[in-house]
């Protein structure tokens, strides 16, 4: 994999503002390195990295420092489900079991839709995936056997589909697995071709590389829990301590299409500036402005989110001015975001490496006043 070469048109009089709000914040929150990236429907308008992506050897955060996007990458994944309904190759309308006969709905339950995997309306659990994760050397195979695993244990429903929007990992576990039956080969193949290489996304994907620019996950805890952490995760995921903070060996999270990718800030731009543009990004169309448009609109009440068809916004945005819609990417490790103003063209990712959240609210309102015109 390459990093991506986007020219980066950056505003050095504005800026400042917005750098020192997120060295303030990391300091506050004992975030170890972040990077942030900027763009609107044309262009990246900035792209920086700060603190560091490795405290052991001093490696600095850059732009183009690649993290894992966890359930970011729910995004990419409801993409590629639209993409394929644009094509005709999947109806959104369909009852999953017509893709997936081996799921699960208790008698008496509503049959839930395509459309509401991507909702989250269609009824399922979200355990907390705790131990959902191998480690980066596990051949793709191992990863992919644990995701089926993880699909026949949890993959039935608790409810009757159609109702509230409960945000469920399961969801986007069961909708790859629609995505690859539907397109016929391997979610991971597919989203290559028919998401990945159309955005340009080329420093993104779903194998962890040797050898690359990958930020080390930190967890933050007192000495005295480090073995409980080192028993709660899968051998071969919990690394040494370096001062406050125990570092994370690299791994793969078991579940693509929820939260498998891992890749630059910069990428995650491309994909925000494809949903700016309506679905077309270097003069390419990847989706129709409908299948855009239909994405963010956040039509579904729930909790924590209210939901689009993979977007989300939290209750207390709804009235927000201007309005957003946002996706957060977080577990053991890092903490990412990325969100949309529509109406101000603007697309604003945040990727760091702390388990802890941090205040992104107050980074994308410096962005937002900064380039302001």
């Amino acid at each position: 994999m390459t990093a991506n070469t986007d020219p980066v048109r950056s505003e050095p009089d504005r800026l400042p503002t917005v750098q020192s709000t997120i060295r303030a914040l990391m300091d506050r929150h004992q975030v170890p390195g972040l990077t942030i990236a900027v763009t609107d429907s044309r262009r990246l308008l900035h792209a920086e990295g700060f603190g560091h992506a490795d405290l052991a050897s001093g490696m600095s955060a850059t732009a183009d420092t690649r993290y894992p996007w966890f359930s970011m990458s729910k995004i990419a994944t409801a993409t590629a489900a639209m993409r394929l309904a644009d094509e005709g190759r999947l109806d959104l309308e369909a009852p999953v079991r017509s893709l997936l006969p081996e799921f699960a709905v208790r008698a008496g339950r509503t049959q839930p839709r395509v459309c509401d995997l991507l909702s989250h309306t269609a009824g399922l659990s979200n355990p907390l995936p705790l131990r959902w994760v191998l480690p980066a050397s596990a051949p793709a195979s191992d990863v992919d056997e644990f995701a089926r695993r993880l699909l026949s244990r949890h993959g039935r429903t608790r409810r009757s589909a159609g109702g509230p929007a409960r945000y469920s990992n399961v969801s986007y576990l069961a909708l790859a697995e629609v995505i690859a039956r539907a397109a016929g080969r391997r979610f991971d193949d597919h989203m290559r071709t028919a998401v990945l290489d159309p955005a340009g996304m080329t420093a993104t994907g779903y194998d962890p590389v040797p050898g690359e620019d990958i930020a080390t996950g930190y967890v933050r805890l007192p000495r005295v829990a480090t073995p409980l952490v080192r028993a709660a995760l899968p051998p071969g995921i919990a690394g040494r301590r370096v001062g406050g903070v125990l570092s994370l060996h690299p791994f793969r999270v078991a579940g693509a299409g929820y939260g498998g990718l891992i890749g630059s800030a910069v990428d995650a731009a491309r994909l925000l500036r494809l949903h700016l543009a309506d679905g077309v990004i270097d003069g390419h169309r990847v989706l129709a402005p409908e299948s855009a448009r239909r994405m963010r609109r956040i039509n579904t009440p729930g909790r924590p989110f209210d939901l689009g068809l993979g977007w989300f916004r939290r209750p207390a945005d709804r009235d927000a001015t201007p309005p957003f819609v946002e996706h957060w990417g977080t577990g053991g490790g890092f903490w990412n975001a990325m969100r949309l103003y529509p109406e101000h063209d603007l697309g604003i990712v945040t990727m760091a490496n702390t388990t802890r959240g941090y205040d992104h609210d107050a980074i994308m309102a410096a962005v937002r006043a900064a380039l302001r015109p």
